[in-house]
């Protein structure tokens, strides 16, 4: 949801795993190094500890999802943290209020966040937002292409300025696009009703072009989409804000669009939307 538009997001089975135990000091280990509390190279977990109390906690965190790639990487880490934080402690906090504390932490690392990413990394699903409505799971595949370049917590917010900016200086052009990728959300949602893929992906063909519209696209990332729908993708767009990281393609030709993807320079992930979201295990 992005300037109080709706919008449809579905969780994949992509996982984030956090291992959290008490410590003498407070640790944070992941692949980009291990810190204390530290909110240039670890700013969501530092951030996540911090609200729960900052306990002595050791904190290891392995991931399946490419950082800054514009698949929630930074909700499912705080997410993660927060609820293993949570049992880890006995401190009682509902999924619920997992959630908004971490939108919260979004909020002020990037400067300003959608809450989409959070919840469905949460409850998982298919949730459209704001209303949390639950939908149906799709049962077509998908494939998400990564162009190897992500997107650090401060471009994210450079790029979320950047259409502020873009809309206060002009409105009258801007805002309809906003208003209209809005309502691609309302009649997705009843393309997922009825099982209507192809309309749904020409849905995320237009949403795609206007994201570009807007400047938030790449080259690289354009050129991953094309080479999807070329190779019989119902429908591809950009994933997360934009200016790197990923795309992704609604398809039954999960093998045939994985190879244009990988042709084409990026890296293909064969995945399947879940309706698990946070969990202990």
């Amino acid at each position: 949801m992005v300037y109080g538009e709706p919008a449809i997001a579905c969780a994949v089975d992509l996982r984030t795993r956090v291992k959290v135990k008490s410590s003498a000091k407070i640790s944070i280990s992941s692949d980009i190094g291990t810190t204390g509390l530290d909110f240039e190279m670890h700013p969501y977990v530092s951030s996540a500890i911090q609200k729960m109390g900052s306990p002595e906690v050791s904190v290891e965190i392995s991931s399946e999802i490419p950082v800054g790639s514009g698949l929630g990487s930074s909700a499912a880490v705080v997410v993660a943290t927060l609820a293993a934080i949570n049992i880890e402690y006995g401190q009682g906090y509902e999924l619920e209020r997992i959630a908004q504390i971490a939108h919260e932490i979004e909020k002020e690392v990037q400067g300003a966040a959608s809450p989409t990413d959070t919840f469905v990394s949460t409850f998982g699903g298919v949730i459209e937002i704001p209303s949390r409505k639950r939908l149906d799971l799709l049962d077509c595949g998908i494939v998400i292409g990564n162009t190897g370049k992500g997107a650090s917590p401060k471009k994210t917010a450079k790029l979320v300025k950047q259409v502020a900016v873009l809309k206060e200086e002009y409105p009258e052009s801007i805002n309809p696009i906003i208003k209209t990728i809005g309502s691609f959300a309302r009649h997705g949602e009843i393309m997922v009703t009825q099982k209507k893929y192809t309309a749904l992906g020409k849905l995320m063909n237009v949403n795609h072009g206007l994201l570009d519209a807007l400047g938030v696209s790449t080259l690289e990332l354009s050129a991953l989409v094309y080479a999807a729908r070329n190779a019989g993708a119902y429908g591809a767009k950009l994933t997360g804000a934009g200016g790197g990281g990923c795309m992704v393609a609604l398809t039954d030709l999960q093998e045939e669009v994985a190879q244009a993807i990988e042709k084409a320079g990026g890296k293909a992930i064969i995945t399947r939307f879940t309706r698990e979201g946070v969990r202990k295990v």
